[in-house]
């Protein structure tokens, strides 16, 4: 597996990681059992980084993550993330209570008193960008986590928070329909050391080999009100992801490594976290770190899938609270 760095002073990790939302049943059904086994083939496929936060399941991909690393220690490089609350309703607390409570929380579950990456996952905007990177450095300092992430936050807040200490990653969606990185955050990161974690570069499985069925989507799903998968945006999405997966096939590619290969193809400070919780799925996204794309590899997606192609937001009212909106 190719090999990226996670940051400033971070671990070198495979450029193709796993996201581990869908160990917490976000995306379908699941069980201990596949998880595992989905566990076990990272590892033999060189995939080292794990993505996981304190919501995925209100912890339950964390648990399912420390029963794994309990009997395979220091295999993986292990992130996660604080700072939502969910009940009474959803909101954002950055308080250093706040976060201390949920960072001693997640290191439990784990089964691990260190984690290489620890994220605010939204940003709570009662309190400066500077406060909360403060408390994240007390974190550091205390050996609980090795470097600090944001989340979906914007380029004038990372160089708010990195002026206070480093912040070894950003993350976001970044995908063939989701580029508004492209615009600030890719180039803020380059310029200032941050790795760049891109999640959902399948776009939430649209870059599959196979059409979606929105209608069967279950109703915790997350897909089953989001505004580009919502009829009529889904089937004209759909029409112009049928001539991508007809270009992939031309080259020998499955549409799923393309399009993650893709995220890793123009710069080398991204780590892109396909999310799975199929071993066969992840053995192809996993193949996504051997695709070299030429330039005109590039041109032809990029014909094929015009920027701003998507339609439909990529979140619904509801769901964009919280992401810092830029450009």
């Amino acid at each position: 597996m190719q090999q990226r760095t996670l940051g400033h002073g971070g671990p070198q990790v495979g450029a193709v990681g796993l996201g581990c939302m869908s160990f917490a049943g976000v995306y379908g059904g699941t069980d201990l059992a596949e998880s595992h086994r989905t566990l076990a083939a990272a590892l033999e496929l060189g995939v080292t980084h794990l993505d996981t936060a304190l919501i995925y399941g209100n912890g339950l991909s964390e648990e399912v993550i420390g029963a794994f690393i309990k009997d395979h220690p220091g295999r993986f490089s292990i992130a996660t993330k604080g700072g939502i609350r969910t009940q009474p309703t959803r909101s954002f607390d950055n308080s250093e209570a706040y976060l201390r409570e949920c960072l001693e929380g997640s290191l439990r579950r784990l089964g691990v008193d260190h984690v290489d990456l620890y994220y605010i996952h939204r940003r709570d905007q009662t309190i400066p960008i500077e406060e909360v990177t403060g408390t994240l450095s007390r974190f550091v300092e205390e050996g609980k986590i090795g470097g600090i992430g944001y989340s979906e936050i914007a380029p004038a807040s990372l160089e708010r928070a990195a002026a206070v200490h480093p912040v070894r990653v950003v993350q976001s969606e970044y995908s063939l329909w989701t580029r508004l990185p492209e615009l600030g955050m890719l180039q803020a990161c380059a310029r200032l050391g941050t790795a760049f974690v891109a999640f959902s570069p399948v776009g939430r499985g649209i870059f599959g080999e196979t059409p979606l069925d929105p209608s069967a989507f279950s109703d915790k799903d997350f897909r089953k009100n989001n505004p580009r998968f919502v009829e009529p945006n889904y089937s004209a999405n759909e029409a112009f992801v049928a001539r991508l997966r007809d270009y992939a096939r031309s080259r020998g590619w499955s549409v799923a490594a393309l399009a993650i290969a893709w995220t890793l193809a123009k710069w080398e400070h991204v780590i892109s976290i396909p999310g799975t919780r199929s071993p066969e799925h992840l053995a192809t996204d996993a193949s996504a770190a051997d695709i070299a794309l030429t330039a005109e590899d590039l041109a032809a997606i990029d014909a094929i899938l015009p920027p701003g192609f998507a339609h439909g937001d990529r979140y619904s009212d509801a769901q964009a609270l919280g992401p810092e909106r830029y450009c």
